[in-house]
């Protein structure tokens, strides 16, 4: 007769202690993840949103300058101030004209500006106001600026009416300065404003 199930012999399992260097890794991976939490909780005000407001400083049509603070416009991306585009055959500084068209909006008026987060350049990126008018906007509307991760439908807008840059032929700014040899700094949309929160918080200075 053979025996039950229930009979049989249970088999013991050894649990095999840790190796002195698996409890040392152990150990040093638990204070790097405490490490990494207590410098970004030291950080967070480095991330808050902040606030400029004051006569600006037109600097082109993508950037103004508010006192000592170095203002990105968020979201857009214009010609660069030496930039040319040809229109009707015939080429023209389209990075002036950029420059000049918020400089018209702005006209000595006060400007505020909100944003939170920097580009490479340490420059704030920020949405900014005059007159109750939206410069980010009103660049792209105009045509003077293209979407860089921000204002899809208006740039759609500006080029369907052929405003602006689109009443001729330009290379985005971006494809620009790569040909120039410039820096390009990542979109403001999509894993942009991931990559600027971690340049923010590992940033040691």
């Amino acid at each position: 007769m053979s025996r039950s199930w229930s009979a049989r012999p249970r088999r013991r399992y050894f649990r095999r202690p840790r190796s002195p260097w698996r409890r040392l890794g152990d150990f040093l991976l638990a204070a790097a993840i405490l490490g990494v939490l207590t410098l970004v909780s030291a950080r967070l005000d480095r991330v808050e949103t902040r606030q400029a407001a004051g006569i600006a400083v037109i600097n082109d049509g993508d950037s103004i300058t508010l006192g000592q603070q170095r203002i990105r416009l968020r979201g857009i991306d214009a010609p660069e101030f030496n930039q040319t585009c040809s229109k009707d055959g015939a080429d023209y500084a389209c990075g002036r004209i950029s420059r000049e068209a918020p400089t018209k909006l702005v006209a000595g008026r006060q400007v505020s500006c909100t944003g939170w987060e920097r580009d490479k350049y340490q420059r704030l990126l920020a949405e900014c106001t005059a007159a109750g008018t939206n410069l980010n906007r009103a660049q792209v509307e105009a045509g003077w600026a293209v979407s860089y991760g921000d204002y899809q439908a208006e740039e759609l807008d500006a080029r369907r009416a052929g405003k602006g840059l689109w009443a001729g032929k330009f290379d985005r700014p971006r494809e620009w300065r790569r040909m120039h040899g410039s820096m390009v700094d990542v979109e403001h949309g999509g894993y942009g404003p991931i990559i600027n929160w971690l340049r923010e918080i590992f940033r040691f200075s």
